[in-house]
């Protein structure tokens, strides 16, 4: 399968990359500097922003693990228009590293993780921008994308124990009753989802058993 990923030379991006490599994928890197490129894979080497159509439809999957700069959070709601334009009508499979805080918190769908009144407070331009580019995605009707969250403890150091559950759009727990998974998890259950080629227009999440 051919990948491009977007923001392959960030933390959760190089952990695809090298799981999807590992699995034999045809891995190409989507980025904007080169020389932070840790792996010798092809890339393409341009802004998010100029990316085109042609540039795009070699590829059977496109995953966005884009992260925006913290002074410019809106910039998850740009990366993802562009992206989903330059995908429109194509059979290429959008698949965002997306954010816990556009979990929903209960099963009545009443409240979503960042509007909850404990929510950190320097989180919440972040997870509201990156909530509004999950709604811009639901009213996409033309392109394939697959939204994909991760437990609200996302742990860059924690280790892989190649187990973890797929669940909805609502916030899970595990068996301790934490919602937490590592980077490294996480990288497998996304690589999972794109081998499986399921869960096309829905929002999903990712949590530790």
């Amino acid at each position: 399968m051919k990948i491009g990923i977007v923001g392959a030379t960030g933390k959760q991006g190089n952990l695809l990359l090298l799981e999807a490599y590992r699995r034999g994928h045809e891995v190409t890197a989507l980025i904007r500097d080169q020389a932070k490129l840790r792996h010798e894979v092809p890339y393409i080497e341009k802004e998010l922003y100029a990316l085109t159509p042609k540039e795009v439809e070699q590829f059977d999957v496109i995953v966005s693990a884009y992260n925006a700069p913290e002074n410019m959070p809106q910039l998850h709601q740009t990366a993802l228009r562009h992206l989903t334009k330059i995908l429109k009508y194509s059979d290429t499979r959008l698949y965002v590293v997306g954010g816990a805080g556009s979990l929903w918190t209960d099963s009545e769908k009443v409240e979503r993780l960042f509007e909850t009144n404990d929510f950190p407070k320097d989180f919440y331009p972040v997870a509201s921008s990156m909530y509004q580019s999950l709604f811009e995605l639901e009213k996409s009707k033309a392109t394939n994308w697959t939204y994909v969250s991760p437990a609200a403890d996302f742990d860059f150091e924690g280790v892989l124990t190649d187990e973890y559950q797929l669940s909805n759009d609502i916030l899970t727990l595990n068996e301790a009753g934490n919602s937490y998974i590592s980077y490294l998890d996480y990288a497998k259950g996304m690589i999972d989802l794109i081998e499986g080629k399921e869960h096309n227009k829905e929002h999903v999440s990712l949590v530790s058993k």
